[in-house]
């Protein structure tokens, strides 16, 4: 199934996606409907047709109240291109490399994304897939970690390196507002038996910038949830973003980043295509 939240009138619903209807979820966000019991969601599926997709404005499908939660390093060739960028020795870690992006980063589907040149003028892509947790864990085993899954969504972990650098570490170069677009819907893991084989790509107006296979990744996703589950809890609605494969802007020859008037694209397969115009004031 996919689930969306989309704007009706001056509030924000959940539904179900069928084929081109959004159906009503009898819940007031999807996050909520997320929280229930799994035995117990499909109680809240109603026959009320809400809208048709071609003519409503989706929102982001969660909004967590937490940080969402990111990998740093997560595919080898990007980890290389941003090493030989860097002029340092590739070291692999250990274990995931977290850090994080505020809440008020998030911005939906379809929106325009508004940056400022005078805040940072290397505005970068970074397609991703995204974790989004279905029920409260701790301390969760490598087998047991894919429970707590409810399902999957695109992010676009959008970052401004010249901030990044400044400021020698992740969370204000990751976290400038509309630096988290989300969507365009979750994909409930019932459909996507293996995350770990989906192909996923980036374009900028058209021209690809990156292109993986999600089965490059390092840590996987259950390792990911065990280990950013140790003493910490995970809740219902939390989004996990799983990192990113080479071909971002600054490891480029030359360099790029976002213009004025870009148009961002993050596909992935079985989820779907999350789209965005880049809007940089002077």
């Amino acid at each position: 199934m996919k689930y969306v939240s989309f704007y009706d009138g001056g509030h924000v619903r959940p539904g179900l996606l069928d084929d081109n209807r959004i159906i009503a979820i009898a819940c007031e966000s999807l996050i909520e409907y997320v929280a229930l019991p799994e035995g117990e969601r499909a109680a809240r599926h109603t026959n009320e047709t809400l809208a048709l997709l071609d003519d409503a404005r989706l929102a982001a499908p969660v909004r967590p109240p937490k940080n969402v939660f990111c990998v740093g390093r997560n595919y080898l060739e990007h980890a290389k291109e941003g090493a030989r960028a860097l002029g340092r020795e590739l070291k692999l870690p250990e274990v995931p490399t977290f850090f994080s992006k505020a809440p008020t980063a998030i911005v939906d589907p379809d929106a325009t994304l508004q940056f400022s040149a005078r805040v940072s003028q290397e505005m970068d892509w970074e397609g991703e897939l995204a974790v989004v947790i279905g029920s409260r864990v701790k301390d969760a085993s490598e087998a047991d970690a894919m429970d707590a899954v409810f399902g999957y969504t695109c992010v676009n972990d959008i970052t401004a390196r010249d901030l990044q650098r400044a400021h020698m570490q992740f969370l204000k170069g990751k976290s400038l507002d509309g630096s988290c677009p989300m969507g365009p819907w979750i994909v409930g893991k019932e459909d996507i038996p293996d995350p770990h084989r989906l192909q996923l790509s980036v374009r900028v107006n058209g021209r690809r910038k990156q292109q993986a296979n999600t089965d490059q990744m390092i840590f996987k996703i259950p390792r990911l949830i065990a280990e950013l589950s140790k003493g910490m809890t995970l809740e219902p609605g939390d989004v996990i973003a799983t990192g990113t494969p080479d071909g971002v802007g600054f490891a480029r020859t030359p360099p790029e980043f976002f213009q004025d008037g870009d148009i961002v694209e993050i596909e992935i397969q079985k989820i779907g295509t999350l789209r965005n115009t880049v809007r940089i004031s002077p």
